[in-house]
């Protein structure tokens, strides 16, 4: 994303900004009380990330599952990078994040006594946002890990097959 031109409106950047800051707390926060997504995303929201693609209301599950994978995630962000034309109703972002993940007690038992019980991500995420009525709202999420230390979750049978159809790395479960 070329930033070197943007001409976006500083409170734009602070709303999407806080948008990003407010999603991640509600992962780490685990408050995925009915309709919080509304508060994120739009209703055709789409999501990438290394577990495959996702629309709508499975995008929002996705995000879901994958915080239950784990007893406690961290999740920082950072260079924040936005571009949006002045009254556009469209925006885009990209940031850096640092996602510290704690294995549940079932996943540390199954991998024994040396597991690590940490699974850390350094990546970079990438949105499409549209204004609404209610504000910024992601429109598409993308995640991409850049480097990873640990082991990632233990995955469902189904999840992992997926994870190596589309990587061709095998994946845990």
């Amino acid at each position: 994303m070329d930033e070197t031109s943007s001409t976006t409106n500083p409170r734009d950047h602070f709303e999407i900004t806080t948008l990003i800051s407010g999603f991640f707390r509600t992962m780490d926060e685990r408050r995925f009380d009915e309709g919080w997504a509304g508060a994120y995303f739009t209703d055709d929201l789409r999501t990438t990330s290394p577990l495959g693609e996702a629309e709508g209301a499975d995008a929002v599950r996705g995000v879901e599952e994958a915080i239950g994978r784990f007893a406690a995630t961290l999740h920082l962000s950072s260079d924040v990078l936005v571009r949006a034309e002045p009254g556009a109703r469209t925006a885009r972002a990209s940031w850096n994040a640092h996602m510290t993940h704690v294995h549940l007690e079932s996943t540390l038992r199954a991998r024994g006594e040396s597991a690590n019980p940490l699974f850390t991500v350094g990546g970079t995420y990438e949105g499409e946002l549209r204004r609404t009525d209610s504000g910024w709202r992601f429109s598409h999420v993308s995640v991409r890990a850049v480097w990873t230390t640990g082991e990632p979750p233990v995955l469902p049978e189904e999840t992992a097959a997926r994870v190596t159809e589309l990587t061709g790395a095998q994946a845990s479960n």
